[in-house]
């Protein structure tokens, strides 16, 4: 059995899911090459984790030194889980470098870049393969199978919200993804996965959108309007954030501490940054209507300070509705291990047959992060001959397109005010 070699670019929190993966259960068949990032220290943990769970060190690599990883470990795939405003330069630099390629979502942050990756891949012909672990949860193909299967006649229109809670929706205005220019803004980062799930029920992709996005409770002009008066800039050594709920203890979790604090001196990154700061230049509070090319309409939105975790969705059809609510487990990015992130706590499909009684759909939450859908689609990347899969749940780059462009569009409709055609976006 051949073994294949992977080089991973960016060692953060989301990070671990792969080289820890690599390291033990695909151990047979996919060895590591080579770790890239702009620190030092983060690199040293990986390999030291690695290390524990029987794998061998590897060689480490500044992101000026990325081809020469290429062309020193010689890998066959690159796994890009770096910041997302990088994404496109190490996707591309890897296909030019002949490698096939494996990325976190979302696939880019822009059109610009998301152009610059259609491009390559055109000229190159190489793989790219988007992490979509949301469409592998139980719950969510089985909302697949009853919408192919035709229980609700056509789909004609969708009502779908997502609510982030105060744990790890706050964590989203602490970290990087507080300036869009890094994240694309959580219509990008975040939703990338919603709008992706849209795309694989219904088989279709947008066509127009518009949208409103506002910052209502993060950052310090909101504080300041409910009465807020202490304020700080980070949480690691500030007397004000002590009696703060929504301040991070980074050194009092082995991994955060590790990851980020102990690497500060190399990364000059600051994970715990007061959500309460006057520099967040995304939205917390974000509503997208969208209509499809064959059709149906949606309307979306996005909070990211409420009590509880999780989406509401309904689907309209000419045959009844289908209504679908879960509930997700709170978590702190990088701090929670790779079974509780997105681990669901409830879940609940229920159909209404036009004529007919409603009936709830048997269904149970798989194990394993994100709703079960971690360690499925795992097997889907690592193994050389995956078990069939009926829902074609794999992505490639054209779906990571696809997934972003919704929220490119509704970032471009917020700052104009207008209505954006998303065929005027990017050139296939």
């Amino acid at each position: 059995m051949a073994v294949k070699r992977y080089a991973q670019v960016g060692t953060g929190g989301r990070a671990r899911m792969y080289y820890e993966a690599i390291a033990t259960t695909y151990k047979d068949i996919a060895r590591l090459t080579g770790f890239c990032d702009q620190s030092r220290t983060r690199m040293e943990y990986a390999n030291s984790t690695i290390e524990k769970l029987g794998a061998q060190r590897v060689p480490v690599y500044l992101p000026h030194e990325f081809e020469k990883m290429i062309e020193e470990t010689k890998p066959d795939v690159v796994i890009v889980t770096s910041v997302d405003r990088t994404h496109d330069d190490y996707i591309c630099r890897a296909m030019e470098a002949g490698c096939d390629v494996i990325t976190e979502k979302p696939l880019t942050i822009d059109e610009r870049k998301a152009q610059r990756i259609i491009d390559t891949q055109k000229r190159t012909g190489r793989h790219v393969r988007v992490c979509f672990n949301y469409r592998y949860a139980q719950y969510h193909t089985q909302v697949r199978k009853l919408i192919r299967d035709g229980i609700i006649g056509t789909p004609t229109s969708v009502h779908f919200e997502w609510l982030l809670n105060t744990r790890h929706g706050a964590d989203y205005y602490r970290r990087w993804h507080r300036n869009k220019i890094n994240s694309g803004g959580l219509l990008v980062h975040k939703a990338t996965h919603h709008f992706d799930l849209v795309n694989f029920w219904l088989a279709t992709e947008p066509e127009t959108v518009f949208a409103f996005g506002d910052l209502k409770f993060y950052g310090r002009a909101a504080a300041e309007k409910r009465g807020v008066e202490k304020f700080y800039s980070r949480c690691y050594g500030s007397p004000e954030a002590k009696d703060d709920p929504f301040a991070l203890d980074i050194a009092s979790s082995p991994v955060l501490k590790a990851l980020y604090l102990d690497a500060e001196a190399d990364s000059g990154y600051i994970r715990d940054r007061s959500v309460f700061s006057d520099d967040i230049s995304i939205e917390d509070t974000m509503n997208v209507l969208v209509r499809y090319k064959n059709g149906v309409q949606m309307s979306y939105s996005l909070t990211s300070y409420m009590p509880w975790e999780g989406l509401n969705i309904a689907f309209n059809g000419t045959a009844g509705r289908i209504e679908y609510k879960v509930v997700e487990k709170s978590y702190v990015n990088g701090d929670a291990g790779k079974d509780k992130e997105g681990a669901a706590d409830y879940g609940r499909i229920t159909v209404f047959p036009m004529f007919g009684e409603p009936y709830d759909v048997d269904v149970k939450a798989g194990n394993g992060g994100h709703g079960g859908g971690d360690p499925v689609m795992l097997d889907d990347i690592f193994l050389e001959n995956p078990p069939y899969d009926e829902f074609h749940r794999a992505a490639d780059f054209r779906d990571g397109v696809k997934s972003i462009l919704t929220g490119i569009a509704a970032n471009k409709s917020i700052a104009s005010g207008m209505p954006v055609q998303t065929d005027s976006l990017v050139r296939w």
